[in-house]
């Protein structure tokens, strides 16, 4: 291949292997060195109400996870060293062979159950003291969780590389997502907040003024305009009052205020 075109190193049979563990149908071992794989990530569902996504706040987590045994620096041994399993020649995985029809023949493969998928296993000697061969150990840990001004519900918050770790892994991340709890007063919309008020039907005639306490304590006093007139179901605006725009926090929504109006 020309310059750009990979070099020309894909193996036509690296698709082949990843099915098979390396081994092919007789179920040997691969050669070549090992490979890194991504570790999974893990996601936790984070509560918040909507005074924290409008003035924002940190919350701390503990929580716990798998980290490399230091001592034997995840390899499971005190020697360093481990040998091959032998049930499945090291690929971790078995191959059985089964006839489900005249000359048909099915091949499955499954986790080898001698070694769980590592493909070595080690002596019970050899075993590291502080892990018992596990090759990890568990750590608890504070995550400091910042929630930001005008973030929305569903919104992610990654902590790279936090997820457990395991021997030839990149370690995954830790996926906090917010969940907006139901607020008593307000309903967000995007930026917008809504409110709900009631109104006599001589205010909605003669004019109304009353405090409304923001999400941030403030007490915003509305009232109505010069010869206003309020219709039942009928929506007041008030610019600049709604939700902080994530990353532009000094812009703001709109409130809007949906009055009801008492009938006698």
């Amino acid at each position: 291949m020309g310059p750009g075109g990979g070099g020309g190193g894909h193996n036509p049979f690296d698709i082949f292997e990843s099915f098979f563990g390396g081994g092919g149908f007789g179920g040997g071992s691969s050669s070549r060195g090992r490979r890194q794989k991504q570790g999974e990530d893990v996601a936790h569902p984070l509560k918040v109400s909507l005074e924290d996504l409008y003035n924002g706040t940190s919350k701390k987590l503990s929580l716990s996870r798998n980290i490399l045994c230091a001592k034997c620096k995840g390899k499971g041994s005190k020697s360093g060293a481990f040998g091959k399993c032998r049930g499945c020649q090291g690929t971790g995985m078995k191959v059985s062979i089964r006839q489900i029809g005249l000359g048909m023949m099915q091949q499955m493969q499954h986790v080898c159950p001698e070694c769980r998928g590592s493909g070595e296993l080690i002596s019970e000697k050899d075993k590291c003291p502080h892990c018992r061969g596990n090759k990890v150990t568990q750590e608890k840990r504070v995550l400091e969780v910042h929630v930001e001004r005008g973030m929305q519900h569903g919104q992610k918050i990654v902590f790279e590389g936090q997820a457990d770790e395991a021997p030839d892994t990149i370690t995954g991340d830790v996926v906090f997502v917010l969940q907006l709890k139901k607020h008593s007063k307000f309903e967000r919309k995007m930026d917008d907040l809504f409110v709900e008020h009631s109104l006599s039907l001589t205010e909605a005639l003669c004019g109304y003024q009353f405090a409304l306490t923001h999400l941030d304590g403030r007490q915003l006093l509305i009232k109505s305009n010069p010869c206003e007139i309020v219709k039942p179901g009928q929506y007041k605006a008030i610019n600049d009052e709604g939700m902080p725009h994530h990353h532009r926090p000094f812009m703001r929504g709109k409130l809007y205020i949906h009055f009801n109006v008492g009938v006698p």
